[in-house]
């Protein structure tokens, strides 16, 4: 009988402590937020990545309570702001959105990263992938990659182009083109997407793989000239635009996402509260509309899925890297 008994209690207290659990969690989600959330940019305002938190953060303002705030934190290619999401208290009130800059280019260039990606983060959802549009400043004598390789390999070192910083996606992009076409430019490396296609536009520098929201108006204003784009297939934005990968150079392919996580550590719950927020944003009607005009990609994500595409694109891009020989600067 004394056997039973205790059996029957230790049954009755694991009922209860799940209930507790459960119950504590319900209450969490619930609760969450009490304050405003702030979303951390590691670029500066009127980027892509900057544009892009604008648009989430206004959804989520509505559908969470809470304002979400946007908080540029500039500087080192995106790792600076990176670094202080992973280092932030994991309750769900800071949130990072990132790019592969600095979740997967990062990670594959330096050896002493102040942070592990995805190791520090908790992943939330993709958002969207991207593209990448080669510009030129109308004054450079090319109107297409192969006469722009042409060009390149005529004045070897002469031409410069435009990044976002030292190891940025689009650094790596135009590395990467160069490995391909075999010419060899001037890195001229500015601390964020919209001073670097500027730098172009007023013909400080000749080139820049340009992130396509600053860029298409831009475009649009005859003050940058398309030469091609970074993804195997055309956007419906600039279906004049050739892919690189057509235009000589097979195989040719970068596509930047967005995405968002929180630090390691974050409740789950609130992990997956976010993520359903997040994924009727990016799929709404209106944001489709918005981002679908700047030839923005639409995905959504589970959290696992995130996670798995960001350590697949580290093994990517680390194999890159290699071949091409490039060091951390």
């Amino acid at each position: 009988m004394k056997t039973s008994l205790r059996a029957s209690l230790a049954a009755a207290f694991a009922i209860y402590a799940t209930a507790l659990v459960c119950g504590t969690a319900s209450v969490h989600a619930q609760a969450y937020p009490r304050k405003p959330v702030r979303m951390v940019v590691p670029f500066p305002p009127g980027g892509g990545t900057d544009l892009m938190a604008r648009l989430v953060a206004d959804k989520l303002t509505a559908t969470l309570g809470q304002q979400v705030v946007v908080d540029n934190r500039a500087g080192a290619a995106g790792r600076i702001g990176t670094e202080f999401v992973a280092r932030a208290t994991p309750d769900g009130y800071t949130l990072l959105m990132a790019t592969a800059t600095v979740m997967v280019i990062a990670p594959a260039l330096f050896p002493k990263l102040p942070y592990q990606s995805p190791g520090d983060f908790a992943s939330i959802s993709l958002l969207a992938s991207d593209f990448y549009v080669l510009v030129v400043h109308p004054s450079v004598p090319a109107r297409s990659v192969k006469q722009l390789i042409a060009l390149a390999k005529a004045r070897p070192g002469q031409l410069n182009f435009a990044s976002s910083g030292p190891g940025d996606t689009n650094h790596l992009s135009a590395e990467l083109f160069q490995i391909k076409a075999g010419v060899k430019m001037v890195h001229v490396p500015y601390k964020g997407a919209a001073p670097g296609t500027l730098s172009v536009m007023i013909g400080e520098t000749d080139l820049s793989f340009s992130n396509v929201i600053p860029a298409l108006p831009q475009i649009k204003a005859n003050k940058l000239r398309p030469l091609g784009i970074s993804s195997l297939k055309r956007s419906a934005v600039l279906p004049k635009v050739p892919t690189i990968a057509e235009s000589g150079l097979p195989g040719f392919d970068v596509e930047p996402f967005y995405a968002v996580l929180a630090p390691a550590g974050t409740p789950r719950e609130i992990v997956q509260r976010l993520n359903r927020e997040l994924v009727k944003a990016i799929r709404s009607r209106d944001m489709k509309g918005r981002l679908a005009a700047h030839g923005t990609e639409i995905v959504g994500s589970t959290p696992e899925e995130l996670e798995k595409m960001i350590t697949t694109e580290i093994s990517k891009w680390s194999k890159v890297i290699r071949q091409a020989g490039l060091k951390a600067p």
